[in-house]
């Protein structure tokens, strides 16, 4: 029992941490994709296998790079964005 609790606690970390990862995007366009992406591909993975916690791992990491990239590469704020 403790140990499907520490389980659904680190998916519910993970699963933080790529919402946090994806807000950080100065790009709307970037930061809506991503967070649909993560949405989505949270609530269609249903069970988390270990094979898949590393994976989901290794993703945060690539998407935590491109996040880095896109503040290094700031545009103009589009209309969406200034309400």
């Amino acid at each position: 029992m403790a140990a499907v609790q520490s389980q659904r606690s680190n998916v519910l970390a993970l699963y933080r941490a790529f919402i946090r990862t994806s807000n950080q995007f100065q790009n709307y366009n970037f930061k809506a994709y991503f967070l649909r992406k993560t949405r989505a591909d949270f609530r269609a993975s249903g069970e988390m296998t270990p094979e898949l916690y590393q994976k989901a791992l290794q993703d945060l990491q690539v998407l935590k790079r491109q996040a880095t990239v896109s503040q290094m590469y700031h545009s103009d704020p589009i209309v969406l964005e200034k309400l």
